[in-house]
């Protein structure tokens, strides 16, 4: 699972009311409902409030370390001891493959003051561009970006990768984690848009 939606963003205003929905009808009654087709899984998956992130990793062009970030989603701890995350990617994406040849990335956790970062690693206006050029960050141990201000984060090591239909799972080992301040404001998914905990300042 890789950018949010383009077409349902707030790109700079918060919503948190209602959006351009996924229509009730399309999943149907749960004694009949329809087949699980692209559409419907599509927006049936919408209904899941999560989280924002952006999964970074680095490599070397010339000698020079470049940089890369990707707004995800499809993040998730899956084991405690030893410590692992999955990340669910897009099988033609670019930050997957990047991730398998370098073997390293890190996932910065955003708060609501991330937003602009949010977009613009999701390749959407104003400032669409993968890389970090004018972006804060602080490298981790694995060399993979930190954003500034991130809520928490994970500095990982690629182990697996297992084919999942038109996506990968891709099991990291966690070597460092860390926490930022706690805003009690993350950034959140639903429907496409971003949202904000009720009662957040």
């Amino acid at each position: 699972m890789t950018a949010i939606p383009s077409q349902n963003r707030s790109q700079g205003r918060i919503s948190s009311g209602s959006s351009e929905r996924s229509r009730p009808r399309l999943v149907g009654s749960p004694s009949e409902g329809l087949p699980a087709d692209a559409n419907a899984m599509r927006a049936v998956r919408r209904r899941w409030a999560s989280g924002v992130a952006i999964l970074t990793t680095r490599r070397l062009v010339n000698g020079e370390p470049r940089y890369r970030g990707s707004t995800i989603t499809g993040f998730q701890v899956v084991s405690l001891d030893p410590p692992l995350i999955a990340l669910f990617m897009d099988t033609h994406g670019t930050t997957s493959r990047l991730i398998q040849e370098t073997g390293v990335c890190a996932v910065s956790v955003l708060d609501r003051g991330h937003e602009f970062e949010a977009d613009r690693f999701a390749g959407l206006a104003p400032v669409p561009n993968s890389a970090f050029d004018g972006i804060p960050f602080e490298l981790a141990a694995t060399g993979s970006p930190i954003l500034t201000g991130a809520l928490a984060w994970f500095d990982c090591r690629f182990q697996e990768v297992i084919p999942a239909g038109d996506h990968l799972i891709m099991l990291c080992a966690v070597e460092r984690v860390g926490l930022g301040p706690d805003t009690d404001d993350p950034l959140m998914n639903y429907e496409g848009s971003y949202r904000r905990i009720e009662g957040a300042l």
